[in-house]
């Protein structure tokens, strides 16, 4: 998926984990197939799971920032009914594996890329009550500070002219243009809120049309509050979509802010993962689908 990918196979983390905490030694370690971009994950025993970067980088940087996700993952970790993972432990690198890696608790569930609750109601609730529930925490002062989605759109405006670009054999770029000239200068008066930041649907797990968990918790910080609203175009139909609305008491701006960062993200998945990554290309042009209706 990305240009210089590591790779992990299941004999090196049984080494990795052998060698570094011999009391796992006898846990059966299972590669666990997923559509995310970021990490391999490995299942160990029954209750935890590895993550393995996917791109390389330099050994401390890597090391700052998974221990910037586990502190957010603990912030997280029972402020809301909803079950989050929890840290363990971060590893070494070794067995041919360079980088530090990191053990957190195992969530059992399935991924709403697999389990498709677009028209619960149930789940909207559910949904609206896990994005309030974030929004409650205190940023203890902390506004947002990154590159990334949650602060001006105008920011990601070089990189919308990527993907339109790489786009035009792909999708109605003209018609895409236009949207994204609407709602790039959207207004915003309300302040930043805690966020999860990337609630999309390989993050989020289901069980009988109801939210069970939620993962990738370590993006967690203080954004635009619209931000996790790209969870709505993301995984529900219009009429579930109105009850989170309602349950979030969202005005019209932060509702189409909302929409403005789904949007955002969506135009990357396309293109960038065509390929490489089939699901999360699907999952791009079905919010688009969503965000342009």
């Amino acid at each position: 998926m990305h240009t210089g990918q590591l790779t992990v196979s299941e004999p090196v983390v049984r080494r990795l984990v052998g060698e570094q905490f011999p009391q796992w030694r006898e846990l059966p370690v299972t590669e666990i197939a997923s559509p995310g971009t970021v990490n391999a994950i490995f299942r160990i025993g029954d209750g935890l799971a590895a993550r393995f970067p996917l791109k390389d980088g330099e050994p401390d940087g890597i090391r700052r920032w998974l221990e910037a996700e586990a502190e957010a993952a603990r912030e997280l970790a029972g402020s809301t009914r909803f079950r989050t993972p929890e840290p363990v432990v971060i590893g070494e690198p070794g067995a041919g594996y360079p980088l530090p890696w990191a053990v957190q608790t195992w969530l059992p569930g399935v991924t709403a890329t697999d389990d498709d609750p677009a028209a619960s109601v149930l789940f909207a609730r559910d949904l609206a009550e896990f994005i309030g529930g974030v929004r409650a925490l205190d940023t203890r002062g902390r506004t947002f500070g990154g590159s990334g989605r949650g602060g001006d759109l105008r920011a990601h405006d070089v990189w919308m002219e990527t993907c339109f670009e790489r786009s035009e054999h792909l999708l109605d770029v003209p018609r895409l243009r236009r949207l994204w000239a609407d709602l790039r200068g959207l207004p915003r008066t309300d302040a930043d809120r805690m966020t999860h930041g990337d609630l999309i649907p390989g993050n989020v797990l289901v069980a009988e049309g109801r939210l069970a968990g939620v993962l990738d918790t370590g993006g967690l910080g203080a954004a635009d509050p619209a931000l996790d609203l790209v969870a709505v175009w993301h995984l529900l139909d219009a009429g579930p979509r109105e009850v989170v609305r309602e349950a979030l008491a969202c005005d019209d701006l932060q509702w189409q802010r909302g929409r403005a960062w789904a949007f955002q993200q969506a135009m990357g998945l396309v293109w960038y993962y065509l390929d490489s990554n089939p699901t999360m290309s699907r999952m791009g042009r079905r919010t688009l689908d969503r965000v342009i209706r």
